[in-house]
């Protein structure tokens, strides 16, 4: 027999790295239904429903929202940034607020409100901070927008029917075209440039960074996790980090992931990639041309300031992850093989050159 659908997500910030993951992940399984929430229209094909609003404008807010009666879960992946860091809260608070209110009105049958949130509110993003950090560490000197989200949450769901849980990712890997704030997709177009000119693959952060730990997090992963977090009793009003459960030193995986696009590595040269990319967008136009990629261009796919951020932390950067996996969800995922992974889809997808041989 059919399965029908028995619950009802909404899926906010619909189109980035994290949310369209979640939407694929929901649409894999016929028991949900799906609605994606961003301000622009999706790029990709997905039996999903997509509501266009701009979640700033609460009256907007109200009248697009309104007509979703039978929402049960809603999962938070929307993030607005802005020049200054104390600038973040207003905005990302809003959009939070905006999109809970008016769907837990309308939905009186809403069981829970899942949030991804990130290793910032630690202050990893500031210099170095205790780790491994855990769950329960106080955030860093405030404001930290994610701090008001998770607070508002908390003190908002005194009473309702509702339960909320938040997830703390680092470094989200995976794959979205017109997102350019990916790890992936930077690594990908640095190193074809790289081999285009003749180069062999030079790390480049400095020789600290090269040496620190560092974890990430599969976009794949996270999207399961989000749904085992907002499933189960275990995820009720819970907080988790989310990585993929090892980590590394870029001085390991930097040779690993030359040898992934068949060059030569190189010792490490602190530079920065906004500069010396900046001249490189007709040497990707070349690589395109000759090798009859997807006519994107380098802007669309690497975001060279996100790219430098990245590689400049020359500090641990590690989160316990124990808790999630105390609290049930035990998936792990050795980060040398998700690299491998997405650099041999963005082959196939001919975003990238083949691989030689």
């Amino acid at each position: 027999g059919v399965i029908m659908a028995d619950k009802k997500a909404v899926v906010v910030g619909g189109m980035g790295v994290i949310g369209r993951n979640l939407i694929k992940a929901l649409n894999d399984d016929p028991s949900w239904d799906v609605v994606g929430l961003s301000r622009r229209d999706p790029d990709f094909q997905s039996s999903a429903e997509f509501i266009s609003v701009d979640l700033l404008d609460r009256a907007q807010a109200e009248e697009k929202l309104s007509g979703l009666t039978d929402v049960t879960h809603i999962f938070y992946a929307a993030f607005q940034g802005r020049q200054v860091w104390a600038e973040h809260n207003a905005p990302n608070l809003a959009m939070l607020v905006n999109s809970v209110e008016p769907i837990a009105a309308a939905s009186p049958g809403l069981q829970h409100v899942n949030l991804v949130q990130g290793n910032k509110i630690y202050g990893s993003h500031m210099g170095p901070f205790k780790t491994p950090a855990r769950e329960d560490d106080p955030p860093h000197m405030l404001p930290n927008f994610y701090w008001d989200q998770q607070e508002w949450l908390r003190q908002n769901q005194v009473g309702k029917s509702w339960t909320w849980s938040a997830l703390r990712p680092q470094t989200v890997c995976g794959f979205a075209v017109g997102n350019p704030m990916n790890i992936i997709s930077a690594i990908c177009v640095y190193a074809a440039i790289t081999k285009e000119l003749g180069l062999p693959l030079r790390f480049p952060g400095s020789e600290a960074a090269y040496g620190r730990l560092f974890e990430v997090t599969d976009t794949g992963l996270l999207a399961e996790a989000a749904v085992w977090a907002a499933s189960v009793p275990e995820g009720r009003n819970e907080v988790f980090n989310m990585t993929n459960g090892d980590f590394f030193r870029w001085c390991d995986m930097w040779p690993k992931i030359a040898a992934m696009f068949d060059m030569d590595v190189a010792p490490p040269q602190a530079i920065s990639l906004t500069d010396t990319m900046a001249d490189k967008g007709p040497v990707w136009d070349d690589i395109v041309q000759k090798h009859q990629l997807q006519p994107f261009k380098m802007e669309e796919l690497a975001n060279w300031i996100f790219a430098d951020w990245v590689f400049a932390r020359d500090w641990d950067i590690i989160l316990e992850d124990r808790k999630r996996i105390r609290h049930g969800y035990s998936e792990i995922i050795y980060t040398e093989e998700m690299f491998a992974r997405y650099f041999k889809t963005m082959r196939e997808m001919r975003i990238i050159p083949e691989a030689p041989g």
